[in-house]
């Protein structure tokens, strides 16, 4: 333990720890605007600078490391007045346009002018104006609001390794761009949105597609059906005040209907598909010589990640498309046929916590006999935003069940929302087809948790099959490396693109840097993920009725000529630029 001094108190904080963290555990805030734990730790912006007895000028708080008996001023005057002149000075280069911007209200910058007293900008004269770059399906990037923060080109660089962006020129027209001045939809840019969660102004934001989901909705001559992602319950009601980790499913569904969808659908069903026909395949590899690890392609980004970088296991993808595509393929076939409905005057839209989706959905593969899987995708926050459009009082709202004929998903497609869950939910079913008995434990603890690559053996039919999951692009990276080198050997694989898996998607809604001090988001919600698995009465895939009569009725088994026109599909090699 180091021992010290901040603000006259004494204080004690393991080896290691800045004088941010310091303060923190004291009990005491320091501003922050580049920091972002887990993220970015450069001190560049100076707002958290702090007084350290002895030394000559100010310190970035989130980068000084303690020190045995150093004396700390956090708010003195000298503090106060530099962090309200950096500020003014941020501001007087920014489009300061808050009233139509999509994180007013919830900008971190908004935050520190109310928390630091700034009531006037009285440094005003030439300002940097950008085009903003809007070509990409999925992420809006508006230089004109940029702070220079560098949140996202760390998110983007050293936790997704992903660096297309990064910071060019110098000094006053310093910028965050991409290589050649290129639009983010020319680069090797695989949507994950992680750049947007990161950014604490609205200098990144998704491709919204709440109009043209509003115009299907009025138009009398669509059927429109709406679906949501398992995550999507789980993060949902921070937008409507409920603290993080709690689910909303029930309200979730009442407000869908009251918005005037025709018929609201739980994409679990469209999970338990996926069990359905990856574990097929996997146990298709693993008894006739197939092409192993099979890895997993339910996470558009880490599909467009693998197709940039590792094509040398593109053979390694699952064939399956991800659930909300397989869901919206079933939707316009069988369940079309069933309720004789003119599937080209369908419209299916999913409610999803990735960005990557947008992307996805709009791919040329993710069709059949020329009619689209997916109509379009809104996120978690562009769903919040429609129900706060119609004034729907969230938090009022009775609990309410899904639709027929799709609501009994099962607890394994529930917790594909997290990181680990895919493996599991597979390990379920793939377990009892081998060993044709029930599980007396569903739960596989070994494939749980936040580790970034974890790893397990699961013996199935007497024989051990490696198991490895990794989440976040970084984590991928090593993983696949370690496979390339020879060091490491794996039959099955997990990817999730975002860290933490789908709770804490490019589309969920955004938690600022204070919270992330406090909490550990992404393993919060998955607990509201978990919590809904236990509650249910059917937690496999291969038990849930609809799945079974769709099957008996339709698709004849998994792995079919039909399974595979409608549910499977292919991946390309793609270049950097």
């Amino acid at each position: 333990m180091v021992n010290l001094k901040i603000n006259g108190m004494d204080v004690s904080v393991p080896e290691g720890y800045t004088v941010l963290q310091a303060a923190r555990e004291a009990g005491i805030d320091i501003p922050t605007l580049c920091y972002l734990k887990d993220v970015s730790q450069t001190g560049s912006c100076r707002m958290c600078v702090v007084e350290i007895k002895g030394a000559r000028a100010l310190q970035a708080a989130c980068v000084y490391p303690v020190a045995e008996g150093i004396e700390v001023l956090t708010h003195s005057p000298r503090v106060k007045k530099a962090r309200k002149a950096t500020l003014e000075l941020i501001l007087s280069n920014h489009d300061r346009k808050c009233l139509t911007c999509t994180r007013n209200q919830k900008c971190e910058l908004q935050t520190l002018c109310d928390e630091l007293g700034v009531n006037d900008i009285p440094y005003l004269g030439v300002r940097n104006e950008y085009d903003i770059d809007d070509l990409s399906t999925s992420i809006v990037r508006d230089n004109n609001k940029c702070v220079l923060c560098r949140r996202c080109v760390s998110a983007c660089k050293n936790v997704q390794t992903v660096s297309v962006i990064d910071t060019m020129e110098r000094g006053f027209i310093t910028k965050v761009g991409c290589a050649f001045d290129k639009s983010l939809s020319s680069t090797a840019c695989v949507n994950c949105g992680q750049c947007i969660v990161a950014c604490p102004v609205g200098a990144l934001r998704e491709k919204e597609s709440t109009d043209v989901v509003w115009d299907a909705i009025a138009d009398e001559d669509k059927y429109v059906i709406v679906q949501t992602a398992p995550a999507v319950r789980a993060a949902l009601g921070e937008e409507f005040g409920y603290e993080i980790g709690t689910p909303v499913t029930g309200k979730m569904v009442a407000a869908l209907k009251r918005l005037g969808f025709d018929k609201a659908f739980d994409t679990d069903t469209g999970a338990d598909f996926t069990i359905m026909e990856e574990g097929t395949e996997l146990l298709d590899r693993l008894q006739n010589g197939g092409k192993l690890p099979l890895i997993t392609s339910c996470s558009p980004g880490w599909i467009k990640f693998c197709e940039h970088n590792f094509p040398d296991f593109l053979d390694n993808l699952s064939s399956c498309k991800s659930p909300h595509q397989m869901f919206g393929a079933i939707l316009k076939s069988y369940y079309a046929k069933k309720e004789g409905i003119d599937p080209k005057k369908m419209f299916v839209v999913s409610v999803m916590p990735c960005v990557a989706k947008k992307f996805e959905s709009s791919r040329e593969e993710m069709e059949a006999d020329g009619i689209r899987d997916v109509d379009a995708v809104i996120t978690t926050r562009e769903l919040a935003k429609m129900i706060k459009q119609s004034g729907i009082k969230f938090t009022e709202l009775p609990d309410e069940e899904f639709d027929n004929p799709f609501e009994e998903a099962t607890g394994a497609g529930v917790i594909f929302g997290t990181t680990g869950g895919v493996t599991e939910a597979a390990l379920r079913t793939v377990y009892e087809l081998v060993e044709n008995k029930t599980l007396d434990k569903v739960e596989f603890e070994a494939v749980r948790g936040t580790e970034g690559i974890k790893e397990a053996t699961v013996t199935l039919g007497g024989k051990d099959v490696r198991v490895a999951i990794a989440h976040g692009l970084g984590n991928a990276r090593k993983l696949l490396d370690s496979i390339r080198s020879g060091e490491k050997n794996y039959e099955f694989i997990e990817v999730m693109a975002c860290p933490g898996g789908c709770v804490t998607g490019g589309g969920q809604p955004i938690c600022s840097a204070k919270t992330h001090m406090d909490i550990d988001v992404k393993a919060t919600r998955a607990k509201a993920l978990y919590s809904e698995d236990e509650r249910l009465t059917i937690r496999k895939s291969h038990e849930n009725p609809d799945v079974k009569k769709i099957y008996d009725e339709f698709l004849e088994k998994p792995g079919s000529h039909i399974a595979h026109e409608l549910l499977h599909t292919h991946y390309k090699a793609r270049p950097k630029y």
